[in-house]
């Protein structure tokens, strides 16, 4: 079989180093049926020389503003079959072909102080990453999970692979677990986190983003979140032309020409850029004209701009014990007065959002959002403030 150009250049991307080491790893293994047991058995990650790596044709990715998961650290990849590509989208998660497996693996790095201990991990932005191009240094790290999203002829499944105290390891945990770890701040803070893996019906949650059609599908790949760097092993790349030139997407105009995301902990970039970047990928996958929580009537997802569904003045919609007796999910000028930071500012069952994928409170992102709502303009006593149908973005 003849390899394409794209794939050839990705296979020795790939393989690169690895001439003189003996034998080549076993190549990517695609299951159509089943659920292998351990991780390893799908040979999309190996553990090698004390380094976690990926194997022939795994290509990594970032987010330009990642998903908040307990400060977890994230290692994202993407695998195809041979001659198959993803089809360009431009606003919805790219169109993957059957075959395709996304891996998500979560860490944590081990603070700078201390012996590892295997219970403290650093509390740090995603900024910090101690990835060193495609490898993750097993020493300087605590592996905790990692999700495979596998694309079958019937559709996506999701498969939670949980690693061992050694490291060395990752079995299926179709039921969840729970990990007990201690948050280690800069300043030597600590704060207790009981990690939770998510069993394999919770991950539907989020996975499940449009209430009509009940697909579960991916989240974090869409064309405003890739359009960005990244630091591959051969060197530095625009993550969408880098897809495009190894053969694993079509379509996809020039970088230039796509919407890109504001990096939501980059404090040089403009203040609503950064919220709503924020908001669009902690919420908007289930705060969306289709999503989960569609009759909320709250939408903040990239897309809306309208300023009543994104929440300013408007009524919560039985939120319950969760509006913690504020009026409005959104008041313009005072965040302490909106749900929306009540919510983000709890880790009470009953109140916080989001209601799963965290145990403890992005700190900084409660302040982020407080900030953008403090500067927002108006006030929900006007007549003109919140009425339905009006469009723009909020102004600041």
């Amino acid at each position: 079989m003849r390899m394409s150009m794209g794939r050839a250049v990705l296979l020795a991307g790939s393989l690169l180093g690895l001439a003189g080491c003996g034998d080549r790893p076993a190549a990517v293994r695609f299951f159509e049926q089943g659920q292998p047991p351990t991780l390893e058995e799908w040979h999309v990650l190996r553990i090698e020389g004390g380094t976690l790596s990926l194997n022939a044709g795994v290509v990594p990715y970032d987010m330009n503003t990642p998903l908040f998961s307990d400060y977890a650290h994230k290692l994202r990849t993407i695998w195809m079959p041979e001659g198959q590509a993803a089809r360009y989208q431009p606003e919805q998660v790219f169109d993957f072909p059957v075959g395709t497996i996304i891996s998500k693996t979560f860490y944590y790095p081990l603070p700078e102080t201390g012996a590892a201990d295997g219970k403290s991990v650093a509390r740090t932005a995603p900024s910090h990453s101690v990835m060193q191009g495609e490898t993750l240094e097993l020493a300087k790290v605590r592996l905790i999970e990692t999700r495979l999203l596998v694309h079958r002829q019937e559709g996506w499944i999701a498969l939670p692979y949980v690693w061992n105290a050694e490291q060395t390891a990752a079995t299926l945990q179709r039921t969840g677990a729970t990990v007990e770890l201690e948050l280690v701040a800069a300043d030597g803070a600590r704060e207790p986190l009981s990690y939770q893996v998510p069993d394999q019906n919770q991950c539907g949650g989020c996975h499940i983003t449009d209430n009509r059609s009940r697909k579960f599908l991916p989240i974090g790949p869409k064309a405003r979140h890739l359009n960005r760097d990244f630091d591959y092993a051969g060197g530095r790349e625009n993550q969408l032309a880098h897809l495009e030139r190894v053969g694993y997407l079509h379509g996809a105009p020039a970088p230039a020409e796509v919407p890109r995301m504001a990096d939501a902990g980059d404090s040089t970039a403009p203040l609503d850029a950064r919220a709503r970047a924020y908001l669009d990928v902690n919420c908007g996958h289930c705060h969306s004209p289709t999503g989960p929580a569609i009759t909320s009537g709250l939408w903040l997802d990239a897309p809306t701009n309208d300023r009543l569904k994104l929440g300013l003045c408007k009524q919560p919609i039985a939120a319950g014990k969760g509006t913690g007796d504020r009026l409005y999910d959104v008041v313009p000028g005072d965040a302490d007065a909106s749900i929306l930071t009540y919510r983000m500012d709890s880790a009470e069952p009953a109140v916080m959002m989001p209601e799963v994928g965290r145990a403890v409170i992005h700190r900084e992102g409660v302040a982020l959002i407080h900030a953008w709502i403090n500067a927002l303009e108006g006030s929900c006593e006007s007549t003109g403030e919140g009425r339905a149908g009006e469009t723009g973005p909020p102004a600041i």
